[in-house]
């Protein structure tokens, strides 16, 4: 499995190796040795799987303390842009984002760490996208970004009349309102 560091080195997009021929392909879509190797030591409880068509966004979420959430998430079919919002203030990155493309057809993942927002747009017609999660949902603690928060200026890149998201996504909260994370309690040497 090929791993890229992002501009947030937190932040890794993970490429499996895919083995195919005439009958179709196999892969392996995770690896406990791996992520251990390359993020630290992390036990997913939950995955997740939603279908969504064209335009749909679903984000920025996160969990708040103590149940926050950990995801490796992947695309089964169609394509995706995937966002990664630092909320660890005092991080050198605080309030930047990774966005990446991931596709059924590139199999990519992306790990997104605790102390992080995310969020997603589709892209194809349809997509079906799962992910794996380190804690169990809380919904007393579920908390959001608002998708188009202005100081965030994330590049959805689609054009916002194509966008739709729940009631719920449209009232979260600014970028600036948010109780983020501190750094020193949510950076990979002391969480994995």
């Amino acid at each position: 499995m090929n791993v890229i560091t992002t501009a947030i080195p937190d932040v890794l997009i993970f490429e499996p190796k895919v083995f195919g021929d005439e009958r179709g392909y196999f892969l392996e879509t995770y690896r406990q040795d791996i992520i251990e190797r390359h993020v630290g030591k992390v036990d997913f409880v939950q995955d997740n799987e939603s279908k969504s068509s064209y335009g749909v966004l679903r984000g920025l979420h996160f969990q708040k303390p103590p149940y926050t959430q950990s995801k490796l998430v992947r695309v089964v079919s169609g394509s995706v842009l995937d966002i990664a919002v630092d909320l660890r203030k005092g991080s050198p990155w605080f309030g930047m984002y990774i966005s990446a493309e991931l596709s059924a057809e590139r199999k990519n993942m992306l790990w997104i760490p605790k102390g992080f927002a995310h969020g997603f747009v589709v892209l194809s017609t349809e997509a079906v996208f799962a992910y794996k999660c380190d804690h169990y949902y809380a919904p007393d603690h579920d908390a959001g970004v608002l998708w188009n928060d202005r100081e965030l200026a994330i590049d959805w890149q689609i054009p916002e009349s194509d966008i739709r998201v729940s009631d719920k996504d449209a009232k979260q909260q600014t970028f600036a309102e948010v109780d983020c994370f501190a750094y020193d309690e949510f950076k990979r040497e002391t969480l994995y």
